[in-house]
């Protein structure tokens, strides 16, 4: 009786432990479309741009909206203000976006853009918080960064580009040079595929949208981004002082006034004068 009663007392633990299982893995799938919502400007802050030429973004809408796009014209006609006001905001041509648009999204037709409104091919990378959804891609069911809105998708795609250490040199080209965009843009690892550039710079060329890069330069953007002005200061070290307290006084940050000053580590005494610099407001 009592190895009866131990084989089954040892059965109903392993049942139970499967099942277990089974509904730990049912949930991590059910909360899956349970992500935040993406915020527009969210990462905004890591990035170099005018606060006064952002496009106004649409609310919200609660839940998945799309436009009917019918054509690649439709599509140039739907996006291109938007392009526009994010090339003066943040510096990336107008046909760039337009083209990679064009080519990533089949024209706002494509089976990943139906059903994730991702215009520009952005996967989930590590630290998206946005809801996202599997496509199949360079490999099986990659995961793919998902959008209530399609101009969500044209405003992560500028801070994407923007706030990324690998695209920066980009922004040192002149920005009406779509074909040194295009093929920067390959040399950073935007895409895979060999001919990347020529494919944007076709679709440019095919539909005139580079017209929209001279609209915007001739209505005062600079082609080339202005290097950034500093004023430089110095502060001397006080009773109670730290580099943390030092960086929020003057807006800057602790790696900084450490690279600056070539320090070995964080501490630093009474009376040391410590060079400082921010960028100016002029």
């Amino acid at each position: 009786m009592k190895v009866r009663f131990v084989v089954t007392l040892l059965v109903a633990i392993l049942l139970s432990s499967c099942g277990a299982k089974k509904r730990t893995t049912s949930s991590r799938v059910d909360t899956s479309s349970k992500r935040i919502a993406y915020q527009p400007n969210s990462g905004i802050e890591g990035t170099n741009y005018k606060k006064e030429a952002l496009y106004p973004m649409p609310e919200d809408p609660g839940s998945f909206k799309q436009f009917n796009i019918i054509s690649t014209e439709d599509y140039v006609d739907s996006f291109k203000e938007i392009a526009q006001y994010e090339m003066k905001a943040f510096g990336i041509p107008a046909s760039i976006t337009l083209a990679q648009g064009i080519l990533e999204s089949a024209s706002g037709r494509g089976e990943l853009t139906k059903k994730t409104n991702n215009h520009f091919g952005i996967k989930c990378h590590s630290g998206w918080q946005g809801e996202y959804d599997f496509h199949d891609d360079d490999a099986k069911g990659e995961c793919f960064r998902k959008y209530n809105h399609p101009m969500y998708s044209f405003r992560d795609h500028s801070i994407f580009l923007a706030s990324r250490s690998r695209y920066r040199f980009l922004f040192n080209y002149s920005r009406d040079d779509y074909k040194k965009w295009a093929y920067g843009l390959k040399k950073a690892g935007y895409a895979t595929d060999p001919k990347y550039p020529q494919k944007l710079i076709t679709l440019i060329e095919r539909y005139n949208l580079d017209i929209y890069d001279q609209q915007v330069v001739q209505g005062g953007l600079d082609t080339v981004r202005k290097p950034k002005q500093f004023e430089v200061f110095s502060h001397t070290v006080e009773k109670g002082d730290t580099l943390y307290a030092i960086s929020k006084k003057y807006a800057v940050s602790v790696d900084e006034i450490i690279r600056l000053n070539n320090l070995k580590s964080t501490t630093i005494s009474i009376g040391q004068v410590l060079n400082l610099r921010r960028e100016s407001s002029n």
